[in-house]
């Protein structure tokens, strides 16, 4: 009995110690790339960020995410919660927001700076969705971290939205927001939609060629 505690013991550790990618992927609802991809760095490293001028990242980035499945002792959905927070605040993007597919990983989950919060906080949300949006719109300047040296003022965005998400410890939220950052919110769930602002300023060209005809 004692011997087979003790392959039993060996055996856990081998698994743990080098069988990580087959124990995290059972666990998980990332892919087994996307593992790869995520736990290729620590908590700190940033990701690379990807661009509309690559081809092969613009293809990615034009295509929908995936509904995330929340487990909050998932180590890899923790790892790149945490390496996404770092992109977004690495010296070479410093964004007001990102979203997952901005790094190559299609799955429904963003940060958004806080503008409308004390200490304006950056926050993590987990498949988040825009269920109303306000006949009130407002003009914003935009810009995005994969779209480089570029930034335009949208007219399209609702001045407020009633959103609903997932936070990390697996609790589902509603609420409003307002002004700027119900623009950050809209922008960055774009994303997961495979949208970019520049489609809300071809659509706002094609609306004001309709009007003057």
């Amino acid at each position: 009995m004692k011997n087979i505690f003790a392959c039993l013991g060996l055996l856990l550790m081998i698994v743990g110690c080098s069988g990580w990618k087959e124990v995290s992927n059972s666990k998980t609802s990332f892919s087994k790339e996307q593992t790869a991809m995520i736990m290729a760095g620590d908590s700190l490293k940033p990701m690379r960020v990807y661009k509309i001028n690559n081809r092969q990242d613009s293809i990615l980035l034009r295509t929908k995410s995936e509904t995330l499945r929340v487990d909050p002792k998932d180590p890899v959905l923790r790892n790149f919660v945490s390496r996404l927070y770092r992109t977004v605040r690495d010296s070479m993007s410093l964004g007001v927001g990102i979203a997952a597919p901005q790094v190559g990983i299609l799955k429904n989950i963003i940060w958004v700076q806080r503008f409308d919060k004390e200490n304006v906080p950056f926050e993590v949300y987990l498949n988040p969705k825009i269920i109303q949006y306000t006949d009130k719109k407002q003009d914003c300047l935009e810009g995005c971290l994969s779209i480089p040296n570029r930034r335009d003022t949208t007219t399209t965005r609702a001045y407020a939205i009633l959103l609903e998400y997932d936070k990390l410890d697996n609790t589902h939220n509603i609420e409003m927001v307002e002004g700027f950052t119900a623009v950050i919110f809209q922008h960055e769930i774009d994303h997961l939609n495979g949208i970019l602002y520049l489609d809300h300023l071809d659509k706002e060209i094609k609306d004001s060629k309709k009007l003057t005809r």
